[in-house]
């Protein structure tokens, strides 16, 4: 259909066509857009209900459940007051736990890169594309996240949690994927 709409606009004679191929097209990416958007289950139970998190800060919230600290944005992105604005950044295996260990150093507050098991209790399951609260944790990228669990059988692979569908697997290291930081909960 897109190439159809790409192909008219090519040969367009007058105002009228005009019209119509930028309407078709504001169509197709209007339907590409929300035909990307999380789905939820409407009768499931919930796994990571809103009511299990509180703030901490205005960036950072409590799973009072696992007594986890989570930063609401992925790497790169920033808390505005109601979103994560901006791109979150991918990063090699090494490269993430290096962005762990400075994040921790700037306000010793213990930030790292969550264990598959700590990042898996983030993911909802009733929901994909991605599997999050996207209410607490708005603009995740529906892709993989790091863990700071490296394989057990293959020293050049680690693994990630799906926010797409919130499965699990192992990659290689050197493989560029999304990062979200945890620390664990003080009353400090």
């Amino acid at each position: 259909m897109l190439k159809k709409v790409i192909n008219t606009v090519f040969k367009i004679k007058n105002v009228k066509q005009i019209a119509t191929a930028v309407v078709s097209f504001a169509c197709i990416a209007t339907y590409s857009s929300s035909a990307l958007a999380q789905e939820c289950l409407s009768d499931g139970l919930e796994t990571t209900p809103s009511s299990n998190f509180t703030a901490v800060t205005t960036n950072t919230l409590l799973d009072t459940t696992t007594d986890l600290v989570w930063r609401r944005c992925s790497e790169g992105q920033t808390w505005d007051g109601s979103t994560c604005s901006g791109e979150a950044v991918k990063y090699t295996w090494q490269e993430a736990l290096q962005l762990a260990q400075q994040a921790s150093n700037e306000d010793l507050l213990g930030w790292r890169l969550p264990n598959v098991k700590e990042l898996a209790t983030l993911t909802e399951r009733d929901c994909v594309r991605p599997a999050i609260n996207a209410s607490l944790f708005p603009a995740t990228p529906a892709d993989d996240f790091w863990s700071s669990t490296p394989s057990s059988d293959d020293p050049d692979r680690a693994w990630v949690v799906a926010f797409f569908n919130a499965s699990h697997s192992i990659k290689e290291k050197d493989r560029f994927i999304y990062v979200r930081l945890v620390r664990t909960f003080t009353n400090d």
